[in-house]
């Protein structure tokens, strides 16, 4: 293709771009979004980032609408079971729960922390209990919205919330995961130890893991039915999935990946099943989690994600819902584990989808409903992705996913100038292994 098709191939998809693009100049204007997601029952929002405060701002606001307006009630991220479910008990009220949400949000310990402790959750959080309190919930027509992690890090942290269970309930079950908790002692707690151990050195803790899902799957909770009994379901569903992920991150390909998504997508549908017919859930993840991966170069090398898995259940109905700036700040580190730092996001690269949005928009935020798009929001463009691990000057080598954006989204936020989250202070913050990616 000689310069002027590609240019005349920008043109095209700008001049649809800019058909189809709605401003956002006030919160108001989500209605037409809302309108949009019509009868679904899994609402997934995204993010270009995980440093962004325009991100979660847009899809708390967002959130709201879903809840008052269409009765959404579950809030699934992606963080730790544990450290999520700490503020789920804050946000319902629960017994023994925290007095403020800035408190509930002190176990985001693990690096990058400010993923989840920061004041756009804090004031989500807060929005909620009060919407919990004034609308009580608790009845299975209603039940109160929850907030809960459904990511897999949290290895030791479930296997402890299990024995702490099995020891309350004095469940028979007790001896068998005292065992398989010391099957991880040797490792110190370091994932990347252990995964070193289980992957190459053949030294893993499966066969305890799954002894102990035998076990605990052959008989009937304690509680059955309540929120308790969902609280061991998915920390043994995490011990289970943690253990598989470190045991495969070490050999590269897409394994682990693929391990961790099919683990959010399973965590999610036990909390769903937890609430019954009325549940209505979502999803806060990066976009490439919930963005389908079959629209993206993920496919190629036999990844899957939370977006394509979702769509291909037939029992659920999927609206995916893309976010993106243009240029702004983010906070992320430099490298696995370094400080925190506020960054320069610099402008989209020219002919890529931020580009086009900010030139469709004239600069202004906006979105797109994509389930409108014609065939020419189909061809493939670069879509910027930022990580936790971001460096600006080097983003143009490889923060940009070949996109379908038409196939890999059901619509897109575009918020042009952007800025950076605003973390809490959170007391020695925990590093994970370096093979974490997006």
């Amino acid at each position: 293709m000689n310069s002027n098709d590609n240019l005349s191939g920008q043109n095209a998809y700008l001049k649809e771009l800019n058909a189809l693009f709605i401003p956002l100049d006030g919160i108001e204007n989500l209605d037409s979004m809302v309108k949009a997601i019509g009868d679904a029952d899994i609402v997934l929002l995204g993010e270009a980032s995980h440093g962004t405060s325009d991100f979660y701002r847009v899809r708390a606001e967002l959130s709201k609408k879903l809840i008052t307006s269409k009765g959404f009630n579950i809030i699934g991220v992606e963080g730790d079971w544990p450290s999520a479910y700490r503020l789920n008990r804050y946000v319902k009220g629960m017994e023994g729960a925290d007095s403020s949400a800035a408190d509930a949000l002190g176990d985001f310990t693990r690096w990058p922390t400010w993923m989840w402790a920061n004041t756009d959750i804090r004031d989500f959080a807060e929005w909620l209990k009060e919407y919990n309190e004034v609308n009580q919930g608790g009845g299975s027509d209603c039940p109160k919205v929850g907030f809960y992690g459904i990511d897999m890090y949290s290895l030791w942290e479930s296997m402890e919330a299990i024995i702490a269970y099995l020891e309350d309930t004095k469940s028979p079950q007790l001896k068998q995961a005292r065992r398989t908790y010391a099957c991880f002692d040797p490792y110190s707690r370091d994932h990347q130890t252990y995964g070193i151990a289980a992957g190459l050195l053949s030294e893993s803790c499966e066969k305890e893991v799954v002894e102990l899902l035998k076990q605990i799957q052959s008989r009937r909770m304690a509680y059955p039915g309540s929120e308790e009994e969902l609280n061991a379901e998915v920390n043994m569903l995490v011990t289970s999935s943690s253990e598989a992920y470190y045991r495969t991150m070490v050999r590269g390909g897409p394994q682990s990946w693929n391990i961790r998504d099919r683990h959010m997508v399973e965590s999610l549908k036990r909390i769903m099943s937890y609430y019954g017919a009325s549940a209505k859930a979502i999803v806060w993840e990066h976009n490439t989690h919930i963005g389908d991966a079959r629209a993206t170069d993920m496919m190629a090398d036999g990844m899957v994600n939370v977006g394509q898995l979702l769509r291909e259940d037939p029992q659920h109905r999927v609206f995916a819902v893309g976010f993106g700036t243009y240029q702004g700040e983010v906070l992320a580190g430099r490298a696995w584990g370094a400080p925190v730092e506020k960054m320069t996001v610099p402008p989209g690269q020219p002919g890529s989808w931020e580009y086009c949005m900010h030139r469709a928009g004239d600069g202004r935020n906006g979105m797109v409903m994509l389930s409108d798009a014609s065939s020419i929001l189909h061809t493939v463009i670069g879509h910027r992705a930022i990580g936790v691990v971001y460096e600006p000057a080097h983003e143009r080598f490889g923060n940009y996913v070949p996109s379908s954006m038409a196939d890999r989204y059901d619509a897109f936020v575009h918020l042009d100038r952007t800025t950076a989250l605003q973390p809490l202070p959170i007391l020695q913050p925990v590093a994970t292994d370096a093979l974490f990616s997006e």
